[in-house]
């Protein structure tokens, strides 16, 4: 092979022959025990909510199991013992059908600070569709691309986006930011089927066209009408 592929296989056989394993994964182990931060998402699954078990007799065997890594303890992993004893556990949960009363008397003790969150407003939404790096608007810009389609959204739109999801958030039920998805998808449904036979062009999505999209998604459904 020539130099320069050649380069960066050298300099990575050198790298891994200057540094030990060992001394890397002992580190890596100091590195979670003193500044480790574990995230346990929708811990409310682990609920049973009254005295009914059924096919939820399990959850409590979890919480069981999860007791003592959150009280601290020792585990085992292929790298080695890890100690949990200062480790950081924060567990989040919506709640909608079980209370936080409801989890283990002991992980209650062991998560005692709680924090309620507010559903994401109007603004928060907005900034979720233009502040990230690699927002939802443009990944869609994006796979359009591909089709050599350029889609172009105004700030105007971009605002009524926002104000859609969080209304229907409101009015349906709040999931909150995946309710974008949900409104970007109608959005673009017939933009991108039609991408591959127009090439070349430019498309604005402007407040009018998602107003025009989405409008059905503002109305509430009386069911009353269906029940005999």
């Amino acid at each position: 092979m020539t130099i320069g592929d050649a380069r960066p296989h050298i300099e990575e056989m050198e790298t891994e022959r200057l540094l030990e394993n060992y001394d890397i994964i002992k580190e890596a182990i100091r590195a979670v025990e003193e500044s480790g931060i574990v995230f346990i998402d929708e811990i409310d699954k682990l609920v049973s909510s009254g005295d009914y078990r059924g096919a939820d007799a399990s959850s409590e065997g979890v919480q069981r199991d999860l007791l003592p890594i959150i009280e601290g303890s020792t585990v085992s992993t292929k790298h080695g013992n890890v100690n949990t004893d200062f480790i950081l556990f924060i567990a989040s949960g919506a709640f909608h059908n079980a209370k936080p009363s409801d989890l283990l008397a002991e992980l209650q003790g062991r998560l005692p600070i709680r924090v309620n969150l507010k559903g994401l407003s109007e603004d928060d939404l907005y900034t979720i569709l233009t502040e990230p790096v690699t927002n939802l608007i443009r990944q869609q810009k994006e796979l359009l691309a591909t089709e050599n389609f350029k889609l172009e959204l105004d700030d105007d739109a971009i605002r009524e986006m926002a104000r859609v999801a969080a209304e229907v958030n409101k009015t349906v039920e709040n999931i909150g930011a995946r309710r974008l998805h949900t409104v970007i998808e109608r959005i673009v449904e017939e933009i991108s089927f039609d991408a591959p036979e127009k090439q070349g062009e430019v498309f604005t999505v402007d407040k009018k066209y998602v107003k025009e999209r989405v409008s059905d998604m503002l109305l509430t459904s009386d069911l009353r009408k269906y029940i005999l």
